[in-house]
């Protein structure tokens, strides 16, 4: 028996129909939405854009919130963890996943980030991970920094980094013609 306040899925599925009955429509966050056919039941159309995982420190917070709204004006399924983790989520295994699953992952370095232990390196090490099973000439890790600081030399030697300073639009600008020829090369429609 389901926990106190914890949906069972038949009600969920009650909730949705529901809705859908009264002519709404039910998005599904990464995959796509429910919607009332034209000649009565439901469509799915699915929703598949590209993934942005965003590492930052906490204390780059607002910068990173301003790369995740630039990224969902521009088409993609951004991900930062204070918009997409849930209440009782296991948060590092729900990282890990969306790590894992993400299209690009976009670092955000500062004087803060640099030399701070924690989840911003520990998300760091995860992806160099991930990268190395990408193909060489495969874009994934993108450095990007917020202010002048120095990157980490073991990443400066192998990524070329983005800064989005002086003007964070002509930085943001080289991030998506990056991430855009790279979908163009695997043949995946660009946002």
């Amino acid at each position: 028996m389901p926990a106190a306040g914890v949906a069972t899925s038949a009600q969920i599925a009650r909730i949705v129909r529901n809705c859908l009955e009264r002519g709404g429509s039910v998005e599904i966050d990464g995959l796509g939405a429910f919607r009332p056919g034209r000649r009565g039941g439901f469509i799915f159309e699915p929703r598949v854009r590209p993934k942005v995982f965003l590492a930052y420190a906490v204390e780059d917070y607002p910068a990173a919130n301003r790369l995740y709204d630039d990224f969902l004006r521009h088409g993609f399924d951004a991900w930062l963890d204070r918009r997409k983790l849930l209440p009782g989520q296991n948060w590092p295994r729900a990282i890990e996943q969306a790590i894992s699953v993400s299209d690009f992952f976009v670092a955000c370095f500062s004087e803060r980030s640099g030399g701070k232990r924690g989840n911003f390196q520990s998300e760091l090490r995860y992806a160099l991970d991930c990268a190395t099973r990408l193909p060489l000439d495969q874009v994934y890790f993108i450095p990007v920094r917020l202010e002048e600081c120095r990157v980490p030399p073991r990443i400066s030697r192998e990524f070329q980094y983005v800064d989005l300073f002086p003007n964070w639009e002509s930085g943001f600008r080289r991030i998506l013609a990056a991430v855009r020829k790279q979908l163009r090369a695997r043949g995946v429609a660009a946002a």
